[in-house]
């Protein structure tokens, strides 16, 4: 039981952003979605994301949304907090997917600064007060530039923490150093996540407090144990166990949800199925990723995570 004095404790660490299992038809697969989600609870999560990057949310329909986040919060009973992908460039369509998560029974929701309409940054600050005024659930901001085209600015982002319903960032601008400014302008519960994979560990050893990583997906358990090792006094260990993991995360961050899905079929998990715009991938990187995976199941790693 997390304690009242600490309420987001359990927003830390590796964090998977799950993806939306279709079948062929392009119909989402329920039971594989239930399957990666009774995965990542069983190797010890404390959160899944659901319907967000990974999860291809801006191709779902807020039904099927919906849908998902109930079925995460059915196998995940309390064992670990469901965060709802409830992003959006119109207002209102985030005030309503949030409501839906929130009556699906999410614990909190990932909201990402508005793309498309470049906004100010008053704007941005006003779109995401406006979601919070509209539901009990936290809310955890997405800054992803890459994406959005506009940045959500530190100045902005002190100001919306002052605020308890924002409890957190997911941070995807790549600055390694942002914990060092951000963590003197933040409460000391507002967390700061990563959303690369690669500088996970840099990211966390400036003040950050985790990674919502995709390659949690693929071996949940090394994931949580490169964080655990790096907490616990052993940097050189998780050095050595993410510098191995390097190839098939720099994979997937170049082919984003389609090598996510190629991946986990080849592990029997679910189909490389996605909707367009993605297309599936094509055989020098299924090849690629077919040898990053090889990488990954040697004798000497499972020694080297077990020490």
């Amino acid at each position: 039981m997390i304690s009242p004095a600490h309420p987001t404790a359990w927003l830390a660490g590796c964090i998977p952003d799950l993806p939306t299992p279709f079948v062929e038809m392009g119909a989402v697969d329920l039971k594989a979605f239930a399957r990666i989600c009774e995965r990542q609870v069983a190797a010890g999560m404390s959160a899944l994301v659901v319907c967000d990057l990974a999860g291809e949310a801006s191709t779902l329909s807020a039904a099927e949304q919906e849908r998902l986040i109930r079925v995460a919060v059915e196998i995940a009973r309390g064992r670990a907090r469901v965060i709802a992908g409830a992003g959006s460039n119109s207002t209102n369509q985030a005030i309503e997917l949030t409501r839906r998560a929130e009556a699906a029974g999410a614990d909190a929701v990932i909201s990402v600064v508005p793309y498309y309409n470049k906004p100010m940054q008053e704007g941005i600050a006003a779109h995401f007060r406006a979601i919070a005024s509209s539901t009990g659930l936290p809310i955890i901001l997405h800054d992803i530039p890459s994406r959005s085209v506009r940045e959500l600015a530190d100045d902005t982002l002190a100001q919306l923490a002052e605020c308890e319903a924002f409890i957190g960032l997911r941070d995807g601008t790549g600055d390694v150093a942002r914990p060092l400014r951000l963590n003197p302008l933040v409460p000391p519960s507002f967390r700061l996540l990563t959303g690369d994979d690669a500088t996970a560990l840099a990211y966390v050893a400036s003040g950050g407090d985790g990674c919502i990583s995709m390659i949690a997906n693929v071996v949940p358990d090394l994931c949580r144990i490169v964080f655990a090792s790096s907490r616990q006094g052993r940097p050189q260990s998780a050095r050595y166990l993410q510098k191995r993991l390097l190839p098939l995360e720099t994979c997937l961050a170049r082919e984003g949800p389609a090598a996510l899905k190629y991946v986990l079929s080849l592990l029997g998990l679910m189909e490389p199925t996605v909707r367009l715009p993605l297309v599936e991938l094509a055989e020098p990187a299924k090849a690629a990723i077919a040898r990053a995976v090889a990488g990954l199941c040697d004798e000497d790693l499972l020694a080297a995570a077990e020490a």
